[in-house]
């Protein structure tokens, strides 16, 4: 490790999927059509909410700012690997990595905490029907949306904060996509001790918060259910919150099926193509399952779109 000089790195060198050229057209196409699906899928989520007053609740509120949040997320990473297949450049500059992990991990811990704070919302909901209202009041889920930014933002830069105390060497390739902690950690000549334990106690402390969070959460809503006598009130009461457990269940299965299948194989291609899931494909999957399994979403949808076809004749002069 020492054999390999110590110098004052200016950039890093993001390896990507592949090296083949001919592949390459075809991985900015698919990742350009994903990135822009994603955010136009998650901009129409918030517009709908943000129009329609029937959807000026809680719930509503929290999956709002989850379609902010899953924005930001993707374009944290997905822009700037575009840039570089087209300009055929893998560079990234020493202050864009490390400003480009402080928001991945910022916007993946608000991930986590936002889906929390939505099942905590969903067992009021079904577990205290009547006092919803009460209990979910505007300040309190402020409160929770706040916390959850602090927390996250903390985090974020309590990690980056130990990453620029590293030394790197010589050997600045990044087999990644973007600036992953667990890579960049990897790649560096001083002792990284701290820096993994770091890692591993707020990955322990925050997954085991949120999960059991959620996990609770669950637990007195099945509970609630069962105790339910008719099978149309089960299912009306189970329905509400199908599809945030799709996406709890997405959200977690990707990311620990990417650990996984990083801890299994020694190929660190492989890791990112399996990162691919939770950093791309769920925040794009996000608006579909909300929109396709909630009649409320897609009320508001069809609306906007009725709007905007009403309009569109009279501002081109039609009408």
């Amino acid at each position: 490790m020492e054999s390999r000089n110590k110098t004052r790195i200016s950039e890093f060198l993001l390896l990507g999927f592949s090296e083949e050229q001919g592949i390459k057209p075809l991985i900015f196409g698919l990742f350009l059509s994903m990135y822009l699906v994603t955010v136009f899928g998650n901009l129409l989520i918030i517009l709908a909410v943000s129009s329609d007053p029937h959807l000026h609740t809680p719930m509503y509120f929290f999956l709002s700012n989850l379609s902010f949040v899953d924005i930001c997320f993707t374009t944290t990473t997905i822009p700037k690997m575009l840039w570089n297949i087209q300009s055929q450049n893998k560079a990234i500059t020493y202050e864009g990595c490390i400003i480009q992990m402080y928001f991945f991990i910022l916007f993946v811990c608000l991930d986590d905490f936002l889906l929390t704070v939505m099942a905590y919302d969903r067992f009021v909901a079904i577990c205290h029907p009547l006092h919803y209202m009460v209990i979910m009041n505007s300040q309190l889920c402020g409160l929770l949306v706040l916390v959850s930014w602090v927390m996250s933002a903390l985090n974020s830069l309590l990690q980056s904060l130990m990453v620029l105390r590293l030394s790197f060497c010589t050997d600045l390739e990044i087999p990644h996509f973007f600036c992953e902690i667990n890579q960049m950690v990897r790649l560096a000549c001083s002792d990284t001790f701290f820096n993994d334990m770091l890692f591993y106690f707020a990955a322990g402390v925050f997954g085991f918060l949120t999960l059991t969070g959620i996990l609770y959460s669950y637990s007195k809503i099945v509970s609630s259910i069962r105790g339910i006598s008719s099978a149309q009130g089960k299912y009306k009461a189970f329905s509400t919150c199908a599809s945030h457990l799709s996406m709890v269940c997405l959200f977690y299965c990707t990311s620990l099926g990417v650990y996984l299948s990083s801890a299994a194989t020694q190929s660190l291609h492989s890791s990112a193509t399996a990162s691919v899931m939770y950093t791309v494909v769920t925040p794009m999957l996000n608006p579909f399952i909300y929109s396709l399994r909630n009649k409320d979403i897609k009320s508001a949808l069809e609306r906007i779109i009725e709007m905007a076809a009403t309009k569109g004749p009279t501002v081109l002069g039609l009408k």
